[in-house]
């Protein structure tokens, strides 16, 4: 009998003591009767009392048959009650029965032969609603099809959470046989899956009562160890009649391809920010190792954790370059980049340095075709084909590289270099997906690396004229001490037209000249070149200043670049005097023993082809010892501050104890010239010395 109160054991009830039981019997209420040899109820239970309507006082001592059965089964349960009395052989029938309130009920009945210890004979009748066990029946069957025939795998798990049951749908998603899996752990059963949430889950449940819908898990089973599925779980507690906890119900559905379509649709996502991300992160300037290195940091550590990039040294000559199969690869390193990988590091080639990559290299291999290579698992035997030599392919190997992926930079039908990728912490192979990033990557960076070359070629022209153009080493005249430095604008912009002389004339003379030719790029170099040569011409004419600025004024008629500014002074030592014309440019800074730097006060006059308007002559005393700034607007202009600001910054550096000349124009520029500055500088300081005496040798 089963009862709220009452004690059961299983068959580990010697080591683990009673534990309640299943309430099984009190859903089917199951009502015992013994009766004597003549049949008369000897015992009556209360399930009987509510099965039949007769309480004990009125059923003890009665005969069974009489209101226990239907008169018209009379006779044949007496025949079967006194064969089980004869023989000992228990019978099981159902028959309707008359209930005390009139009613007919059918019940299904048991009847066995007892023996107590005096040897006297019993007969114990169990009884059943039929319409109750047809109901428990029916549910079980229903369950028992159900659970064998789901195609959601299901699983009871003791409040161990050790497996007490599973359906042919889970043992086949998990690749064991049901039995396999009965008394044993989820971890035990499936090593590759994460156990942890599930068991956790489980427990809250078991402990709360409160179900858990969609829990999401991953893992790898015996049924595919080599594809990584993912499964919905629905965790329920399990209960019998009267309440006592049995374990966990468990729901398995297969969500492998919806998984896979998310993670699809997160890597088209992060996909789409990387590309969002490289076009507001690369091509920021058209410095071409700076976009080098803003390709490589974009790369890592989302896409690998090593990233280089490099160039065909050709390509960075400015020459197109065909690979012949059999031909090497003269490759240069613009950047890499690398993700706590600092073997891998070490393994790559240095920013800047130029390799040969023999023909059978994987990058070669790249360039040669113009296709990406990838190798998902990198053996030993490939490392040889990745690294530019053999210490390298060592210093891999320790690192971890186990994917590689190169992918050519390719702009304007042209194969510039390639992006080299590995992967040595992501566990991951690069897949499709990777490939798929990589070639967006490559294509948005190769054409912001060719505008970054083209423009560092055209760069690199224009600064080579301008500065052949320059006085390589300005000379020491009889009467004047010069220093001076040019330097060119920020790598956002092309080179200016700035320029500075220093012209010897008779008499110990000297002319000074800096000026600045607007625009940019060839054109202002090659203006400033023909101003320059024209300038020198008319100096060794020893003109009056102004007249030569109308000289020049009217030179630059027919220029590419037709506006310029320009200070132009004469020294004289003897006299100790400067004679200076400005036309549109900035004043000279001249600077006298005991007295504060000073703007020389001149008439600013206008630019060189402007025309119309005269130009006017200065003359300022410079004694021995004085020394005059002339330089051009790139060294105090900034967007920042006003003009006056920066003026009143020159004037204060160049306040204090005197200096060399040297010191003073690095000084000035490590101060005042800002590092992104879109304008060249041209700084001129000049320091009066006594004059030469007739024979006295001038330095060169």
């Amino acid at each position: 009998m089963s009862g709220a109160g009452s004690a059961a054991f299983d068959g580990d009830a010697a080591s683990r003591g009673p534990v309640r039981p299943s309430g099984l019997l009190d859903v089917l209420n199951v009502a015992s009767v013994v009766l004597d040899t003549e049949g008369r109820i000897v015992l009556w239970s209360p399930q009987a009392e509510e099965l039949f309507g007769y309480s004990a006082p009125e059923a003890l001592g009665q005969y069974a048959a009489r209101i226990m059965v239907h008169e018209r089964h009379l006779d044949l349960v007496v025949k079967l009650f006194a064969d089980v009395m004869r023989t000992g052989r228990s019978w099981a029938g159902a028959f309707p029965v008359r209930r005390k309130d009139g009613g007919t009920l059918l019940v299904e009945f048991r009847n066995m032969r007892l023996l107590d210890d005096r040897g006297d004979v019993y007969a114990l009748g169990l009884a059943v609603d039929r319409s109750t066990v047809r109901r428990l029946e029916q549910d079980v069957a229903l369950s028992t099809r159900v659970i064998r025939q789901s195609p959601i795998g299901l699983a009871v798990m003791d409040t161990e959470l050790r497996y007490v049951s599973v359906n042919p749908s889970l043992a086949r998603m998990n690749g064991l046989p049901a039995e396999e899996h009965l008394g044993r752990t989820v971890r035990e059963v499936l090593p590759l899956v994460d156990a942890g949430p599930l068991e956790e889950a489980a427990r809250r449940v078991l402990e709360t009562g409160r179900p858990v819908v969609d829990l999401a898990a991953t893992g790898r089973t015996p049924a595919d160890p080599d594809e990584e599925h993912a499964w919905s779980l629905s965790l329920y507690r399990l209960e019998d009649a009267v309440g006592a906890v049995m374990g966990v119900a468990v729901s398995v559905v297969d969500v492998t391809e919806q998984h896979r379509a998310g993670v699809e649709a997160e890597a088209a996502r992060r996909r789409l920010a990387a590309v969002a991300d490289a076009s507001t992160r690369i091509g920021t300037t058209l410095e071409l190792e700076r976009t080098a290195h803003e390709l490589a940091a974009v790369a890592v550590p989302g896409l690998a954790d090593v990233a280089a990039v490099d160039l065909l040294e050709s390509v960075v000559k400015g020459r197109r370059s065909t690979l012949r199969p059999a031909e090497a690869a003269v490759i240069r390193a613009l950047a890499v980049h690398a993700d706590d990988a600092p073997e891998a590091l070490r393994a790559a080639d240095p920013p800047g340095q130029v390799a040969r990559y023999g023909p059978d290299r994987l990058v070669t291999e790249c360039v040669r075709s113009g296709r990406p290579v990838r190798v998902e698992r990198v053996t030993d035997a490939d490392l040889p084909r990745i690294a530019r030599s053999p210490e390298a392919a060592e210093l891999l190997r320790r690192a971890g590289v186990h994917s590689y992926l190169a992918v050519p930079l390719i702009a304007r039908g042209e194969v510039l270099g390639a992006l080299d990728l590995k992967r040595t912490g992501n566990p991951l192979p690069f897949g499709e997906d990777d490939l798929l990033l990589a070639r967006e990557l490559a294509v948005r960076a190769a054409l912001q690396i060719d505008n970054a070359r083209w423009y560092q070629n055209a760069r690199d022209a224009a600064l080579t004229l301008q500065r052949s153009l320059l006085p390589r080493h300005p000379p020491v005249t009889g009467g004047l001490e010069v220093a001076s430095r040019y330097r060119p604008a920020g790598a956002a912009s092309e080179v200016g037209g700035d320029w500075f002389d220093v012209i010897e004339l008779e008499g110990c003379k000297t002319a000074l000249v800096v000026g600045d030719v607007m625009g940019s790029g060839i054109a202002a170099a090659a203006s400033m070149g023909r101003l320059r040569t024209a300038t020198n011409t008319l100096a060794a004419l020893d003109v009056d200043p102004a007249f030569l600025l109308e000289h020049l004024d009217r030179a630059t008629v027919g220029l590419d670049q037709s506006i310029a500014t320009c200070v132009y002074a004469v020294h004289d030592p003897h006299l100790r005097q400067c004679r200076i014309a400005n036309a549109g440019h900035l004043p000279p800074v001249r600077l006298r023993a005991g007295r504060p730097p000073e703007l020389l006060d001149l008439p600013t006059g206008v630019p060189l082809g402007v025309g119309g308007v005269p130009f006017s002559t200065t003359t300022v005393d410079l004694e021995p010892g004085d020394r005059l700034v002339l330089y051009t607007d790139g060294l105090v202009e900034t967007r920042q501050q006003s003009l006056d600001e920066r003026l009143d910054a020159l004037l204060a550096l160049l306040d204090g104890p005197d200096r060399p000349l040297e010191e003073v124009c690095d000084l000035l520029l490590r101060t005042l010239h800002e590092p992104e500055n879109s304008d060249d500088v041209a700084l001129l300081i000049a320091r009066a010395t006594p004059p030469a005496e007739p024979g006295d040798a001038v330095s060169p």
